[in-house]
């Protein structure tokens, strides 16, 4: 395998194109980003003009750019999709991310495609029929385990098609595209990119003789993605492109991650440095930081590495969806506008502006805006005013135990330049019959030169005007690069002044950053196979989220008989699973029947009886697979969904075939 084959992609989202741009100097090799519409974040979105403003930044350093093109489409938007497709490749993106297979109907542009996690990618025959229909790049499901990353990696074309991983962020309880508990109670499609995020909220767990099992706990809420420690196996098990989730998340949570993640990048690549299997960047140039990554420091709900070394018993953020940040400390007095406490570490500094939290009795996270804070006489102790009103703050008392998630000096270091990125160069001064030539060449053999005319006297001290003129060449200053090496290439030690050596540098940089954007190629969109290869299988449920007709043909084109409508075509008004997820409520609250002394290992038929979920009015039913080891959350659409989408009816697609369409004649 060659070298090509084994660069690692750092890939980080962005809200905004200025985000995108801070990740790109933070050392991501690409970024993702929604464009103006059809992104699977529907408030994150982003004008042709800013996806072209990023593009160039990006391009600069060879790191490229994925927009998200990831909902499912009504017939009436392929139109407008196919045209944003276009306006996006003009404006110099380089891959579309898509969930919908429509869209592969369509004349688009030569633009690259990459399979959305949204595809719901578990198996090695659905990761080989959407490399061989032409995606070259493909989001494996977060659930997977190292070995059934690297079994789909293996079976795939690395030439082909590669494979992209998340390591990091928020998790989805559901296998990603799965869920439809958000369309079915508010009619905002998680499909669409306006998930209503009810997997956060707390539910009562009941049994089938309504006996509770759990009391207002967030059981279908994940703690966060931290991947940190699995790279080197994740690299090892075939993943190429590393993905940060959080296109909702703020610039210092981009920064920081990012940062984060370079520097483990980084040293894994000069670990592997002169091995069998070397590792290289994807992108060009080195990024250094002002601050220490920390990912503490961002909101988090906790860290979990999920299922890449199996199952794991806490996966899940039960108590709370909130950050309960880092412990600092306890409450030593509570008075009626203020609070006494002393910290763990007595060195340690609290600001104006920081959070605090606490768990209740209830354990319930409560917050501590703190709009004071003084230090006490006593080293580690301190006295805070916070926002709110004490006398709200829920079993706060003596003894009580506090969290800071909001570092107001944290904050304020992200706030600020954080990070350097620059493309190394080698540079050599030479002469012309009449005057000075400078050449630079840069890590990725790109070369930009500029010459200028200047009468040659000798240097009266030759020694210092070497010294002085190398000074003065390795002033590259706010540019993209820095030196590797200067030469001095001159038949004798001439005077050169530094308003020439600064005119020369000047006007070579700009030569070389336009060779290098003249140079810059964009990745290819990979041909689909012909004759069209087989889909795995030839009957498709609502679960495929089939929405146009283009979706329709393009599944018939591959052999698919039975078709059925996306959930949100609301051709399913009774019990079905709205959402599947290989969390399993039973298994984290040591209910599961394989946990049970005696029955780990048995032969036979397991069976976990249901349970109900309630929160408030709405209640919906588990039921639990046990042979693949999958939690079905079911439930139903209300009808107030169905009458309140009632006017989009026209807009909705056919109903397509429920059963195997009668042959024709001609056919019998």
């Amino acid at each position: 395998m060659s070298l090509q084959h084994h660069q690692l992609e750092l890939l980080a989202p962005a809200r905004d194109a200025d985000i995108g741009i801070e990740a790109i100097n933070h050392g991501a090799d690409a970024v993702y980003i929604g464009g103006p519409e059809f992104g699977a974040r529907v408030s994150a979105s982003n004008s042709v003009q800013d996806i072209e403003r990023l593009a160039k930044h990006a391009h600069r350093f060879g790191a490229r750019i994925f927009v998200t093109h990831n909902t499912i489409l009504r017939d009436d938007e392929l139109e407008g999709a196919r045209k944003m497709a276009w306006d996006v490749y003009h404006a110099g993106a380089d891959v579309l991310i898509v969930q919908d297979m429509g869209l592969l109907e369509l004349d688009l542009p030569p633009i690259q495609l990459h399979a959305s996690t949204q595809t719901d990618i578990r198996t090695v025959a659905k990761a080989k029929f959407l490399q061989d229909v032409g995606f070259s790049q493909i989001v494996l499901a977060r659930e997977l385990t190292l070995e059934q990353v690297r079994e789909i990696h293996d079976a795939l074309d690395a030439e082909r098609c590669k494979v992209e991983f998340f390591i990091h962020g928020a998790l989805c309880v559901a296998y990603s595209g799965q869920c439809f508990i958000s369309h079915a109670h508010t009619g905002r499609s998680a499909n669409r990119g306006d998930c209503s995020q009810a997997c956060r909220l707390p539910y009562h767990v009941v049994d089938g003789a309504g006996r509770f099992v759990a009391h207002d706990k967030h059981v279908l809420s994940m703690k966060d993605n931290n991947q940190s420690a699995n790279l080197a196996a994740l690299v090892d098990a075939g993943v190429r492109s590393f993905k940060i989730e959080g296109r909702y998340k703020d610039m210092g949570y981009v920064k920081n991650i990012t940062a984060h993640y370079r520097k483990l990048f980084d040293e894994l690549i000069e670990a592997r440095e002169g091995s069998d299997n070397p590792l290289a960047r994807a992108s060009s140039g080195r990024t250094t930081f002002s601050f220490t990554p920390d990912p503490d420091q961002n909101f988090n709900r906790e860290f979990t590495d999920y299922f890449v070394n199996g199952r794991q018993d806490d996966i899940a953020a039960m108590d709370s969806p909130k950050n309960p940040g880092r412990a600092i400390g306890w409450v030593t007095k509570v008075g009626t506008d203020s609070i006494e406490l002393e910290l763990d570490d007595a060195q340690a500094l609290l600001h104006n502006g920081d959070g605090l939290c606490y768990f209740d009795l209830q354990k319930e996270l409560v917050g501590v805006a703190i709009n004071r804070a003084e230090p006490l006489a006593r080293l580690g102790a301190w006295r805070v005013w916070p926002k709110d009103p004490i006398a709200g703050m829920r079993d706060l008392r003596k003894g009580t135990r506090l969290n800071r998630n909001r570092d107001m000096d944290w904050v304020r270091t992200l706030e600020r330049k954080s990070s350097e990125r620059r493309i190394g160069v080698w540079a050599a001064l030479g002469e012309t019959p009449d005057g000075f030539v400078l050449r630079l060449t840069d890590e990725d053999g790109f070369v930009g030169e500029a010459a200028a005319p200047f009468a040659k006297e000798p240097a009266r001290d030759a020694a210092r005007a070497e010294e002085a003129l190398r000074e003065h060449l390795g002033r590259f200053g706010n540019t993209l690069f820095e030196p590797i090496d200067l030469q001095v290439q001159l038949a004798r030690p001439w005077f050169v002044p530094p308003s020439l050596v600064n005119a020369l540098r000047r006007d070579a940089v700009a030569s070389l950053e336009a060779a290098r954007a003249a140079g810059y190629e964009r990745p290819r969109r990979a041909a689909a196979v012909e004759p069209p290869v087989a889909y795995p299988e030839d009957t498709l449920s609502y679960l495929a989220n089939v929405f146009n007709q283009k979706a329709h043909d393009f599944y018939a084109k591959h052999g698919v008989k039975v078709i059925a409508a996306a959930y949100e075509s609301h051709e399913e008004e009774g019990e079905v699973s709205l959402m599947i997820t290989k969390h399993c409520v039973r298994w984290s609250m040591s209910l599961c029947p394989k946990q049970a002394k005696g029955v780990v290992g048995v032969k036979g038929t397991i069976k976990a009886e249901p349970l109900q979920l309630i929160n408030g009015s709405e209640k919906l039913t588990l039921r639990f697979d046990c042979k693949p080891c999958e939690m079905h959350v079911v439930g139903r659409i209300k009808k107030s969904v169905l009458n309140q989408q009632a006017r989009e009816a026209q807009a909705v697609p056919m109903q397509f075939y429920r059963t195997r369409p009668a042959k024709s004649p001609s056919q019998a």
